[in-house]
Parts: C-alpha cells; structure tokens; sequence
C-alpha cells in the first residue's frame, strides 16, 4: 500500500480546492484526506493563527501511524513547515508556497535574496491592493483581485466557482514564524508555478532551493484547479516510490535521497 496523502490548503482557500485532485489520487488507490484550517471551508470554529492552524494539522496526523506525504499550497507551505515535524511525515510536498526558515514569516520569507536577485513585481496584479480588512483582524479579498492573482489560468466558470468559496484569512498568521523547521530534516518537493500571479515564481524558484527537489508546471497559482492531473500526477508518484532518507544537513536543490 501507498503512503496517505493530506492536503492542506492556502489563505482564504478551505479543503474544496482540492476537489478535483481528490478524485484522481483515489483511482490510483492513494488514500488522502482535504483538511479544512480552523474557520475556513466547512469548519464553524474560530480562525486560528499558524501556530493554531498547525496544531489543527497535527491532530489529524497524530491518528495516521507513519508513511504521510504531507502537502501545503501558498500560505499551507507554512502550516506544513511546522507541522511537518510530526514523526508520521515522510515527505512534505511544497506548492507554489512558503517553505520558511527559523524567524520568517510568509510576508518576509527570502526578502533580502529577492532583492539581491533583483525580482521584478512590475506589470503584476497586487495581491495586497486587494486586502479588505475586518474589525476582527481578518483580511478578505477583492473578487477582481483574486481571480487576477489566483486563477488566471482557469476558465471562467472554475474562477467563478472558487471566488464563491473564498473567505477571510487571520492577518496575523501571515506575519507569523513557525516553530518548527521540518523541511531541514525531512526530503522535500517544490512545486514551482511559472504562470503564477500571486507568489512570484522567481520567488519560489529560490524557496525550492531550500528543498530536496523541484518540478516547474506552465500553471498559475492554483494548480490543483486548472491542472488538477499534473498536481495529482506528482503525488502518485511520492506515494508509491521507494522509501526516501531524511537529509541530515539542509537539501540542496536536485539532491534526492532514496534507498537502495
């Protein structure tokens, strides 16, 4: 049997966005469970921060034994990263998302290296132009700037589809570092989107540096929607590969480590 595939979504997303990659991984005969973050999707609890959100994460691996590939999108990189420390996790999955380092936030992450590398915002859709901010410290999005950042690559009846399930992200957890680093001890896969209009893909080109290896998909920043096959196509092959050996230092880009 496969390993168990857990799906964790980004900001102001719920599980619904895995929808169309839930059913592909399960004709493959890959388990895998969408999980919805405190508040978002069909949970009716209190938004939490990163740490709460990564404490919801933990509780549902605390049930599943081992041999997990955990998989976060966009502000999920985060969640993973420290929950990801979980001794079920065998292999952490980053989409287009924030594999942060001790002291970084989702908002700071590689801020310096961006700069030195000269990354070019001009031209670009403003994701943060289209905050609206509430009374209770949650942040929602402007529909026109979402479906600009998010879904440029879909068709309209998709957009339109997900842009009614968007809901409002606690501020707070994007400025928040984890406080747990797995990715420098557990192999890892980035997942770099070169169409994407949200996370710079020359952004996630330097965060997928950080992990043991890296594909690039032609697609925007929500794959699982316009691509869903090639998302569900990677994960397949995680599942079912040999078992891989936790780095002991830091993964450098490329490096895979299996077994013999």
């Amino acid at each position: 049997m496969g390993r168990r595939v857990i799906l964790v979504h980004g900001a102001w997303h719920g599980a619904w966005a895995w929808d169309r990659v839930l059913p592909l991984l399960a004709a493959a005969g890959v388990e895998a469970t969408a999980i919805d973050l405190p508040g978002h999707g069909d949970d009716s609890g209190p938004f939490g921060d990163l740490h709460a959100d990564a404490a919801r994460l933990s509780r549902e691996l605390d049930g599943l034994g081992s041999n997990v590939v955990l998989v976060g999108h966009s502000y999920g990189g985060a969640v993973i990263t420290e929950a990801g420390v979980h001794h079920a996790v065998e292999h952490l999955v980053y989409v287009a998302s924030f594999v942060l380092d001790a002291g970084e936030s989702c908002t700071t992450a590689l801020a310096a290296e961006a700069e030195a590398a000269g990354i070019d915002h001009q031209g670009r859709p403003d994701l943060g132009g289209g905050f609206i901010e509430g009374p209770d410290g949650t942040v929602s999005l402007d529909p026109l700037v979402a479906a600009a950042c998010f879904y440029n690559d879909c068709d309209r009846a998709t957009a339109d589809w997900a842009l009614a399930r968007l809901g409002p992200q606690p501020l707070a957890s994007l400025r928040q570092a984890p406080n747990g680093v797995a990715w420098t001890a557990t192999p890892s896969t980035y997942a770099v989107c070169a169409d994407d209009l949200a996370v710079h893909p020359d952004l996630q080109r330097l965060l997928a540096r950080r992990c043991t290896t890296s594909v690039e998909w032609p697609t925007g920043h929500c794959p699982f929607l316009s691509r869903p096959e090639l998302v569900a196509e990677l994960l397949i092959e995680l599942a079912f590969a040999p078992r891989w050996i936790a780095p002991t230092t830091r993964p450098a880009r490329g490096d895979r480590h299996h077994l013999d």
